[in-house]
């Protein structure tokens, strides 16, 4: 509803509060006046959201409107009934002195001029972008929140807004924020609202980083209180945000916990906190959230504090400045000073002398409520629920009603403020002067009083202040709907139009609540335009359906809003019979959905929509369409309504009524394909239907009946299962008919542990539903549906199966009922079901014969049981005799070999015989020769005419219940004929299943077979005139025979056994009495390869075999278990000891060839029987090499095919082997190494040699020229070089590979790496896969030019080579010329011409053709040159001629490089560059010979060498050289500008110094070789440091580089060598202080408690004291003195002192691994407290130290795996690992060394191995640690360290040869010169220290070898 736009009479006060509360936050002086006149003139105009509107219907948005006469309760809008009424404006003029009260002269600037007289409020005129303010939480939807704001203002947050984009917006806002959350906001922006015009939408941000703008480290003091986001959860806390990334906070769960967040607090949640520490060093504050510190939490004064740095909901002390008129001025933080104004004082009741409880400077505590930066304005708020930093509490409700009011205050002009008598504690309220009366008053303080009691309606709320606000009109305790709490459906309303949209049309009830009534609902028919019927401002009649969230749906459909009748507007409602209106709302095939009011639906099927059969619902009814309907039944649990449109359904009368389990009569109408439908005899309905599984109970039975049906027949009885419409479900079923009155058609009819018949509806996984009558259902879960729990149901049951269900459990109020269905609980207890199968058999019979025309339909009368008839033999088959009869050609008789009476019946003979059995639907006739029965019979036909002697047992006549002991004449299907010799072989008839086993497996039976059966009816005309038995469960004397048979069988017994079934890979047999079993595969022959073993057998033939195992227990319980038999000749001819259940033992040897039948095949596998119990697989890349095979892999193999391997591997536990086709070597048992190698790689690969072919698959096309990664094995790969990918070099080998691919390779190398994996090279090179050696011949000679260089001894200078660029670097390229060799190209010789790009040039992949230029074998170096044209020799001499050059000449040039160790200076003139050595630069030492010189610089030098062999030049620069020396130009023709520069520069003039001295001591004279003395000067290699240090690093990479620089590595090993000395002239510091110390403590010990404390006050840092301490106090047997000592001295180190601290928790942990109780609870209490402090890897290290020295060796290897995850690329620890598990003799070494490389960086993994390999030497396997040097040797040959120490090892071992063999190795590498003297020198240290002077003699040759080759 529209804000009233009156303005009431006021007088100059009021005026001034009006013009007070518009003014702008920045007016100037000079404009009060004017602002004045425009506040007055700006009163209509839109200004703030109101706290209780709701977003829709009432409005869509929030109402931002003002009432003039709302300006001074800070322009509140609220709901309300009736128009704007215009009244005529008073001229109200003002003093300018009583305007002063701006904003300016509160800012903090100080008080300046007059103060104001009245207190400035928070309104949407005077509200500016960046004003901070403190608001709560109304409402938090999915994308905005809704907050309250001072003054009944609202503001939205959107939820982008809501949080700091660190989050990355995964943080939903309603998850971390919740109503009536007190949150400090920032104004963004004012918007102008669409929707409704002159509304204004306020948006807020509760970022903090804009909140906390200009916040630093330096202004949070503690106490203060701040708010932040929960940025992560840590273990022991919670990382807070606070918007700004200069500090971050920390807020410890331990506190948490004890103030209700713990596990509530989540990630994003917006938290206020108070700030307990600051750490500036680390820019980080702890926070405790602690309701009680937060509520007295005040900031305290800060010099030069800011405004910006305010926040609201600061707590601040402040004193009263002033008095105003509607509020108080206070000062606080000695610069600011704020207002407050009336409705947040202290006193929430203030009355009209509420200014004499105030007083000039009287203290009090206030927060801050908003802050204004622009113009310095602060607000502030007394209100003690807000100081206390909670939001009010609200205790009314919008539109409740108060009686006994009271009036606590009067405002004149403006309202009354009231205290409103709500429960548990009374309310504030303010009512505006416009919402007192209907009409206008004039002097409110004459008519009101304070204590007056007044009815007051409440209006709204103002959250923030805990203010309501009501109206006192009495209009408005008339209205029905004042709020959406009134809104209830159903009911009648009118509304006025306020706008028509495509969706519908929104609509305003009087009271002010909107809501929608959707576009199907504007009328009862659909309208295409609905704006012209629906006028906006008209007002018309509606009918609520609904209201939810606020949201109220209302229909204008004419039927429904004059509906008299009940409505639904809940399940509950729904009852039997009520008949209401509603709308459909979807229509189906099998009915329509129809809705009601709030939301309840209902369902109305097809038969109850009074359709014509076949109409479609669709063409009848539409959706929207309003019908009148019937509750036929409802579930309100289940939210569940059936409905009828039949109003009226048909009335019976009680004769002729049909209901459920009622017994009809019908005559077949039409059969369809799966039901008949049938007429019934009754008078209320007219058909019905029967399914096909409801004709019999016997499954085969109802289709049979079903085929020879015809319209027509006449069912007798039909039972009626349930009514659908006006048709009748029936079933034919006897076992339903005859129980009909026992089937329930309620839940009250059922009874626990009762047995009742039904029918299966359904059918799940994981159980039945069983059916009664009507929709009564119960359900028998899958443990209930079967005696055998692995009984599949849903192939042993089907739908409509007639069963006995047991009632479990019946719930009456969810209506389910628990049923069984096991046989156990559920057999018949009489023969109704096998006597309804002969009852059927006739009925199907006749009507067989009905539908045949046959003329004897009584042929069965000639055939009755027991007679004997004669017939002719006409047919002989194997399983008995075929007899025909003269009179009946179409019956036949069936004799089978077991009634035959010993005698061999001919084909074509007549014989008599008694009949057995008649199948009368078959016209089948079973006889018998036997003479028991012939004889009986005679004997029964002539005893009516002669009396004869009674036999010796005389004839017992059968009675009912009687048992007997039978034997099984004919096994039938579903039945047994059997014979009672002890009854004169009475002929009687048993069925084999139930109604519930129906699907079973059924039991076998035999013939002659002993049974005990129970007789249940004796032969009658409903029996067909048979005799029925019951077998029994436990079938007696029976099974106590046939457990006697059983177990005269035993494993190694012979037996005679019939074949059953021949499968494809076993003969099934049965033998004895009732017993089965198999023959394997594999039992069949001798040998074990056939292609088809079974080809000798067929089925039926009786076979002579062995008992080899009996059946598995578990197998026995079921019907399936079968003995394990064998037919092989070896066995059955052989003995017959053989050990009970023989199992087959895995006695196979690795390459032993072994046969096998495939019996599954998987894409990738195929899988094969060896034998009974032993299995093999084949995987698919070892089953072929052609790719063709590889491709065509499933369709090689079929089941039950023949397939030979060898044996790869096996596993014993699941008796499994893996073969691979071919043949290889085996292998003997694998060393220790190998076997850890097989642990990484999870794979075998013995049968992978050098040469082999194999198959593979591409796993991966590698990048760049690295080649193809391929698949070998199942785990195992290959790689493929990119040189070994085709025959021919061509520019693209990749091109027409792609993963997946089979491919035929040759294994060129297998190798295994240090770190246990297996390392494969293959080619796929075709010449390398040819196995004829002509075709290999050809194929060399086609592709000679192609071949690629194997050996680097292949190459030559000026050989032509091709190859793939590898890398491209700013000095040249690298080419990759065969699988090992690579060589180098510079860029000079990339091309005879200018490259501008050489990456561009030459890409990674290119193929080059070039010259080789130089070989050097041993370095493996090889540069090539890709220029065609090439310098003549004549010319090279020249530009190479030194003899131009002598020595003395001074030359002139420029410096060409830099390097530590000289210059290289280009000589004038020439193409020679010269060397002058750093040494030979200066008379003095040269600290840094890059800072002097600089490359271009102009320099003279004096020739100090020329080697013209090497065609290298020696030059000096020292001063002293160029004295009186002139320089000497040689003009030569300009050539090479690239010289040879090295460490070797040289070695002439010290090969000549060494000529002629045969015998050296190198030990004392090394010094003599200026070659080895100058490298060991510049680059000594100091052997390995094997300390256990995490700071030790080495680089690997520089040690594996192409070219090695000596001076760069002397000035790293420098750095290195300072680095290790200054950390051991520290180390020795701190040892001579703590010596020191002890000292002091040996000279003076104290003796008393008194003493320590004197010492630990002058020493407060030294940790030695306070352990010490502690030692003297645990003497003393003061254990908790110690502990405190402990915590004393851990607060008093200081932080820097870390390892001082680490001391005092290494002691502390000693303390309770001794004293503590429970031990180790108390060391993990102590060592979680140190984790906080020092770092984690220390304290773990410190605690693992305590378990080791302790020997607690479990909680070490505990500690141990934790810390191995935890700090997995901590090399210290993985070697702690590896030292733990060799000091326990554990030989797990090897997995824990493979995970530690795995983890580590790659730049520790020689530090890790090499210390490992120490460790091994010293505790463990030396063996191994020998593997692990030569691996990392293998890749790093250069390093001396690695050489030395691996010396250092072995010579700790004394084995002589073993050092010597590894020294000689070591010499002979081609290392540099300083390398190689320090081998030398350790080599000549050792054979000294073994006093072998020929040996001695013998290293000092070989040093002087090489330096002479050298040389």
């Amino acid at each position: 509803m529209a804000p009233h736009a009156a303005k009431s009479p006021m007088n100059n006060d009021n005026n001034d509060k009006l013009k007070a509360s518009k003014k702008n936050f920045k007016p100037k002086r000079e404009q009060i006046g004017a602002a004045t006149t425009n506040a007055a003139k700006s009163e209509a105009l839109a200004v703030q959201l109101e706290d209780e509107v709701p977003d829709f219907p009432r409005g869509g948005v929030f109402s931002v409107k003002r009432r003039k006469d709302y300006e001074e309760f800070d322009g509140e809008d609220y709901p309300r009934k009736g128009k704007n009424k215009k009244k005529k404006g008073r001229n109200v003029s003002s003093k300018s002195d009583e305007l002063g009260d701006d904003w300016g002269s509160l800012s903090g600037d100080g008080i300046t001029g007059k103060l104001p007289r009245r207190v400035n409020k928070v309104t949407l005129k005077n509200m500016t972008p960046g004003m901070k303010i403190w608001g709560v939480v109304a409402e938090v939807n999915d994308k905005d929140l809704i907050i309250s704001l001072p003054g009944g203002l609202r503001g939205l947050v959107h939820a982008s807004d809501a949080l700091d984009p660190i989050f990355n917006n995964k943080i939903e806002v309603g998850e971390v924020f919740c109503v009536g959350q007190l949150v400090s906001c920032v104004v963004l922006r004012l918007d102008e609202d669409k929707k409704d015009k002159g509304s204004r939408k306020i948006w807020l941000s509760l970022r903090l980083s804009l909140l906390h703008k200009n916040f630093n480290l330096d202004v949070v003091q503690e106490g203060m209180i701040l708010a932040a986001y929960v940025k992560s959860i840590e273990d022991h806390g919670y990382i807070l945000h606070f918007g700004l990334s200069s500090f971050t906070g920390f807020l410890p769960k331990n506190i948490s916990n004890n103030e209700g967040h713990g596990s509530e607090v989540k990630m994003g949640q917006h938290l206020q906190v108070v700030v307990r520490s600051i750490d500036k060093n680390r820019k980080l504050v702890y926070l405790s959230s602690d309701p009680d510190t937060m509520s007295k939490s005040v900031n305290k004064d800060l010099k030069g504090i800011s405004i910006d740095l305010l926040v609201p909901g600061m707590m601040v002390n402040a004193r009263v400045k002033s008095i105003l008129e509607n509020g108080v001025m206070l000062s606080f933080l000695t610069y600011f000073t704020g207002t407050v104004d009336l409705f947040h004082l202290q006193d929430i009741y203030p009355a009209a002398s509420w200014k004499d409880k105030c007083s000039e400077s009287q203290k009090v505590i206030s927060r801050i409520l908003f802050i204004d930066p622009s113009s310095r304005a602060v607000g502030l708020t007394l209100n003690p629920h807000l100081v206390q930093n909670r939001a009010p509490p609200s205790h009314v409700k919008i539109g409740e009603i108060y009686d006994d009011t009271k009036v606590v205050r009067v405002d004149k002009g403006s309202g009354l403020l009231l205290e409103v008598p709500s429960i548990p504690e009374s309310t504030p309220a303010f009512v505006s002067i416009s919402d007192i009366a209907e009409e206008e008053i004039q002097k409110l303080e004459k008519k009101y009083k304070e204590g007056n009691h007044v009815r007051v309606r409440i209006l709204g709320l103002r959250h923030l202040e805990g203010l309501a606000t009501g109206v006192l009109k009495a209009s408005a305790f008339n209205e029905t709907v004042f709020t959406h709490s009134d809104v209830k459906p159903g009911m009648v309303v009118k509304a006025k139009i306020l706008s028509v949209d495509s969706f519908g049309a929104i609509v305003q009830i009087p009271g002010g609540v909107k809501a929608l009534c959707p576009l199907r609902h504007m009328s009862e028919l659909e309208i295409a335009k609905p704006g012209k019927k629906f006028k906006v401002g008209a007002e018309l009649t509606f009918r609520v359906l609904g209201c939810k969230s606020k949201r109220v749906t209302v229909t204008h459909k004419k039927t429904l809003v004059k509906s008299k009748l009940e409505i639904i507007s809940a399940y509950a409602d729904a009852t039997d019979g009520l008949i209401t209106h509603g709308w459909i709302t979807r229509i189906e095939i099998h009915g329509c959905f129809v809705r009601f009011y709030n939301g309840v639906q209902g369902f109305a099927p097809r038969s109850e929509l009074g359709l014509e059969p076949g109409a479609d619902p669709g063409t009848v009814y539409n959706v929207g369409q309003v019908v009148k309907c019937r509750v036929t039944s409802s579930i309100p649990a289940s939210r569940r309504i059936n409905l009828s449109f039949l109003i009226k359904p048909t009335r019976v009368t009680e004769n002729d009524a049909v209901t459920f389990g009622s017994i009809v009569s019908g005559i077949v109408d039409v059969l369809t394909s799966n039901s008949i439908v049938v007429c019934v005899n009754s008078n209320s309905f007219s058909r019905g239907t029967i399914s096909m599984e409801h004709l019999a109970d016997h499954h085969g039975q109802a289709a049979l009946m079903k085929s020879v049906l015809k319209p027509g027949y006449n069912f007798d009885q039909l039972l009626v299962l349930d009514v659908k419409g006006n048709t009748l479900i029936l079933s034919a079923k006897s076992s339903l008919i005859k129980s009909a009155q026992q089937i329930p058609a309620d839940i009250s009819q059922i009874h626990p542990n009762s047995v009742v018949h039904g029918y299966i509806c359904n059918l799940i996984e994981t159980g039945c539903f069983v059916r009664f009558l009507g929709q009564l259902t119960g359900f028998a879960p899958r443990n209930k549906a079967a005696d055998d729990q692995k009984t599949n149901i849903l192939e042993s049951y089907y739908i409509g199966q007639s069963v006995r269900s047991n009632v479990s459990n019946v719930n009456s109020e969810t209506g389910r009922v628990t049923l069984s269905l096991k046989q156990t609980s559920c057999s018949s207890t009489d023969t109704s079901f096998i006597q309804d199968f002969f009852l059927m058999d006739e009925k199907i019979a006749k009507l067989q014969c009905l539908g045949s025309g046959a003329s004897d339909l009584k042929w069965d009368e000639g055939f009755k049981i027991g007679a004997i008839v004669e017939g002719k033999v006409e047919d002989d088959k194997d399983v008995g005799y075929v007899v025909s009869f003269e009179k009946y050609n179409d019956v036949f008789g069936f004799i089978t070999k077991y009634q035959l009476p010993g005698t061999i019946v001919e084909k074509g003979s007549v014989v008599e015989a008694l009949v057995l059995d008649v199948a009368k639907a078959e016209r089948l006739v079973d006889l018998t020769l036997k003479p028991e029965f012939i004889n009986r019979s005679k004997e029964s036909s002539i005893s009516h005419t002669k009396k004869k002697k009674r036999q010796r047992e005389p004839l017992k006549d059968l009675v009912l219940h009687q048992t007997v002991n039978a034997v099984v004449e004919v096994v039938k299907e579903n039945y047994l004929v059997v014979s009672i010799p002890e009854n004169n072989y009475t002929i009687g008839y048993a069925s084999v299943s139930d109604y519930n086993t129906q699907g079973f497996s059924r039991k076998q039976f035999q013939n002659g077979q002993s049974v005990v059966a129970t007789v249940m009816a004796l032969p009658s005309p409903e029996t067909s005139g048979r005799l029925l038995l019951l077998l029994d469960e436990l079938n007696g004397t029976s099974s106590a025979k046939r457990a006697k048979k059983k177990s005269s069988y035993k494993v190694g017994s012979l037996v005679e056994a019939e074949i059953t079934e021949i499968r494809s890979l076993e003969l099934k047999l049965k033998f004895g009495f009732g017993l089965h079993g198999r023959v394997h595969i594999t039992e069949v022959h001798d040998s074990n390869v056939m292609k088809n073993p079974f080809s000798g057998y067929k089925v039926g033939q009786t076979v002579t075999a062995r008992i080899v195992a009996k059946p598995n227990e578990a197998d026995s319980k079921r019907n399936s278990s079968r003995w394990e038999l064998s037919v092989r000749p070896d066995i059955v001819t052989g003995s017959s000891d053989i050990g009970d259940n023989m199992s087959e033992n895995l006695d196979f040897k690795i390459g032993q060839c072994v046969a096998g039948y495939v019996y599954k095949v998987e894409s990738e596998w195929v899988w094969l029987t060896t034998s009974r119990n032993i299995k093999a697989q084949l995987y698919i890349l070892d089953s072929a090499t052609e790719p063709s095979e590889l491709k065509d892999f499933q369709n090689r193999y079929h089941v039950g095919q023949p397939v030979s391997g060898h044996v790869l591997s096996l596993n014993r536990e699941k008796k499994l082997l893996r073969l691979v086709l071919r043949p290889f070597s085996a292998i003997p048992f694998r060393t220790s190494e190998e076997k850890q190698i097989n642990v990484v790689n999870k794979d075998l690969t013995a049968h992978i040699h050098e040469g082999d072919i194999l198959g593979g698959r591409i796993s991966k096309i590698l990048p760049g020229v690295s080649g193809l990664l391929v698949q070998i094995g199942p785990h195992t790969y290959g790689k493929v070089h990119f040189t070994e990918l085709r025959d021919t070099w061509m520019p693209d080998p990749l091109s027409g590979f792609h993963e997946g691919q089979f491919v035929k390779c040759v294994v060129l190398e297998v190798s295994h790496t240090l770190q246990g994996t297996l390392h494969v090279d293959l080619s796929l090179h075709s010449s390398n896969l040819m196995l004829s050696p002509d075709s290999a011949d050809v194929h060399s000679n086609e592709h000679a030019s192609k071949k690629c260089v194997e050996k680097i001894e292949d190459l030559h200078p000026d050989m032509v080579v091709k190859g793939y660029v590898k890398s491209v670097t700013p000095k040249g390229c690298f080419i990759i010329l065969s699988r090992k060799i690579d060589a180098r190209i510079l860029i000079p010789n990339l091309s005879d011409q200018y490259i501008e790009d050489p990456e561009k040039e030459f890409p990674v992949g290119k193929l080059v053709i070039g010259r080789v230029i130089s070989v050097e074998p041993l370095s493996k170096r090889v540069e090539v040159t890709l220029k065609t044209s090439t310098v003549s020799d004549t010319s090279k001499s020249e530009s190479m001629d030194l003899s131009k050059f002598h020595v003395g000449d001074l030359i002139s040039g420029r410096i060409k490089r830099v390097e530590p160790f000289g210059l290289f200076i280009a000589i004038d003139n020439t193409n020679m560059v010269g060397l002058c050595h750093v040494s030979e630069i200066s008379d003095d030492r040269i600290e840094n010979i890059e800072a002097k010189y600089r490359a271009g610089e102009k320099v003279k030098a004096i020739l100090l060498k020329v080697d013209e062999e090497k065609n290298r030049i020696s030059l000096g620069m020292k001063n002293s050289y160029m004295k009186d020396e002139t320089v000497h130009e040689t003009p030569l023709e300009e050539g090479s500008d690239e010289p040879i520069a090295d460490g070797m520069k040289s070695v002439t003039s010290i090969h000549d110094s060494l000529i002629g001295t045969s015998n050296i001591d190198i030990e004392g004279d090394i010094d003599q070789f200026p070659i080895l003395s100058l490298a060991e000067e510049r680059a000594y290699i100091p052997p390995l440091d094997v300390a256990l240090d995490e700071n030790d690093q080495f680089d690997v990479n520089n040690t594996n580089s192409l070219t090695e620089d000596p001076a760069k590595e002397e000035a790293t090993l420098h750095e290195k060598q300072k680095s290790h000395e200054k950390k051991k002239a520290k180390e020795e510091r701190e040892k001579q202080i703590r010596i020191a110390e002890e000292r002091l403590l040996e000279e003076d010990v104290p003796r008393t408690a008194d003493e320590f404390e004197k010492l630990v006050r002058t020493s407060p840092n030294s940790s030695f004291i306070w352990i010490k301490y502690m030692d003297f106090v645990i003497s003393l047997a003061d254990i908790e003195k110690a502990r405190s000592i402990a915590e004393r001295a851990l607060r008093t180190i200081n932080l820097r002192e870390e390892n001082e601290k680490l001391n005092i928790w290494k002691a502390y942990f000693n303390l309770e691994n001794k004293y503590g109780n429970p031990k180790e609870e108390a060391v993990m209490k102590v060592f979680q407290r140190a984790l906080q402090y020092n770092d984690p890897k220390k304290v773990h290290l410190a605690l693992l130290g305590m378990y080791d020295r302790t020997e607690q060796h479990d909680l070490a290897d505990e500690l141990l795996n934790k810390m191995t995850k935890k700090f997995k690329h901590s090399c210290k620890v993985w070697l702690r690992r590896v030292q733990s598990l060799m000091k326990q003799k554990q030989d797990s070494v090897q997995p824990v060394v493979n995970r530690a490389l795995l983890s580590l960086p790659r730049r520790k993994h020689i530090k890790f191995i090499s210390q490992t390999a120490i460790l091994e030497f010293k505790t463990g396997v030396p063996d191994r640690g020998r593997s692990l040097f030569e691996g990392i040797l293998r890749e790093y040959p250069k390093r001396t360290d690695l050489w030395s120490v691996y010396l250092d090892q072995e010579i700790l071992l004394k084995d002589e040869d073993l050092i010597r063999a590894l020294f000689e190795r070591a010499i002979s590498l081609s290392l540099p010169p300083k390398k190689m003297k320090f081998l030398f020198k350790k080599y000549l240290d050792y054979e000294k220290s073994q006093g072998d002077e020929e040996r001695i003699e013998s290293v000092k040759r070989k040093a002087l070898e090489y330096v002479e080759s050298m040389a």
